[in-house]
């Protein structure tokens, strides 16, 4: 799995110009499966994301979670995350996982992250033309790879 971290004051989710889901300060979540993941690294992303120290404490430094700011969470899914652009000037997205394979994994994801992060998790519609509206924080944006853990 890949996925992009950014702080945010706010963010939300519109489908067909209708806000669908949204969310104040806290993490907006983009994520891509690929058919190599597995169940360790949905626990590995969701747990690192419940407990990652990415905001200010009293003394300015990332030193608290979004939990311990009692921020919000909202999870998109976009599997452009796994372009490949060494080629040519068309992106490949042969590493995205099928929707057969994407969907089931992403939802397992998401169920994780709720449990890690002990309160519900806001999303996106897989597969659904959204926009995504945010003010990063910071800003603080944050790449992780479950195949390449830094």
């Amino acid at each position: 799995m890949r996925a992009v971290i950014q702080r945010v004051a706010h963010a939300s989710v519109s489908i067909g110009g209708k806000i669908t889901a949204a969310i104040g300060r806290g993490l907006l979540v983009l994520v891509a499966v690929e058919d190599a993941d597995t169940a360790g690294d949905i626990a590995w992303l969701g747990g690192k994301l419940a407990r990652l120290r990415i905001f200010n404490d009293d003394q300015g430094l990332m030193n608290r979670s979004v939990q311990d700011v009692g921020g919000e969470m909202l999870v998109v899914s976009q599997f452009t995350l796994f372009a490949s652009t060494h080629k040519g000037n068309r992106p490949s997205y042969s590493r995205a996982a099928k929707p057969e394979t994407a969907v089931p994994l992403y939802e397992a994801f998401v169920r994780q992250l709720t449990a890690d992060f002990g309160r519900p998790v806001a999303t996106g519609e897989f597969g659904a033309d959204m926009q995504v509206a945010l003010v990063n924080d910071g800003p603080v944006t944050i790449i992780m790879d479950t195949k390449s853990r830094e």
